[in-house]
């Protein structure tokens, strides 16, 4: 059973929310909450394994909570879907980079919804789809930045440094394997070393370190 905590300052998205994963026999609300403040103490309660996390609220906003909830140390195994509207919403990158393990428009399906709350439940980050990898490359084009390296960065096989800009675009372990001519399963081992070796919590971690280190244009 997959619990979800549900973040969002109005009272019909959280109810319709929590209709949709009553709905489904492996998922479970693990509460609701209506501001960051109130999300980061109900995440400590309930430790859900994914939470639905809005971004423009009142008070402390979704991007606070989910640094906050991503920094705590018993909340490891939590995992945060930002929920935000692209067209008003420039929070995104800043929110990955915050920790969270992806991000959905609030137009998604209920289909997709539930699809990406599994993914991130079992480890994926929401980065795959063509549609998300240029909304990542629109906000970084939308700010500008001065490259960081990672201080691990170094410590990187060259095969790995190149498996990290392929994962930034948004690649899936099949499409790294397909593109480098390896197996999925090498394309996996190269994935997991670079994630050991930056210790990113995720995939999505990975994307931000390899935009900061300026792996990817």
């Amino acid at each position: 059973m997959i619990s979800v905590l549900i973040v969002d300052d109005q009272d019909l998205v959280r109810i319709g929310l929590r209709t949709l994963l009553d709905s489904e026999d492996d998922l479970h609300c693990a509460g609701e909450a209506a501001d960051g403040l109130e999300a980061v103490a109900r995440a400590s309660e309930t430790r859900p394994d994914v939470v639905l996390m809005d971004i423009r609220m009142s008070g402390v906003d979704g991007l606070e909570a989910t640094r906050r909830i991503t920094a705590d140390p018993d909340l490891a195994g939590t995992k945060v879907i930002v929920l935000t509207t692209f067209e008003i919403d420039e929070y995104v990158f800043s929110a990955l980079r915050a920790g969270a393990s992806g991000f959905l428009l609030k137009d998604t399906t209920p289909v997709e919804l539930l699809r990406a709350i599994r993914l991130v439940a079992g480890g994926e980050a929401l980065l795959a789809p063509s549609a998300t990898r240029k909304l990542v490359r629109e906000f970084v084009t939308l700010a500008p930045r001065s490259h960081q390296p990672h201080p691990q960065l170094h410590t990187l096989t060259d095969r790995e440094r190149e498996v990290l800009a392929l994962v930034a675009e948004g690649l899936s372990n099949d499409e790294i394997a397909q593109r480098l001519v390896v197996s999925p399963a090498t394309a996996r081992t190269h994935v997991s070393r670079a994630m050991v070796k930056l210790a990113a919590r995720d995939r999505a971690q990975l994307v931000v370190f390899a935009y900061q280190s300026g792996l990817v244009d």
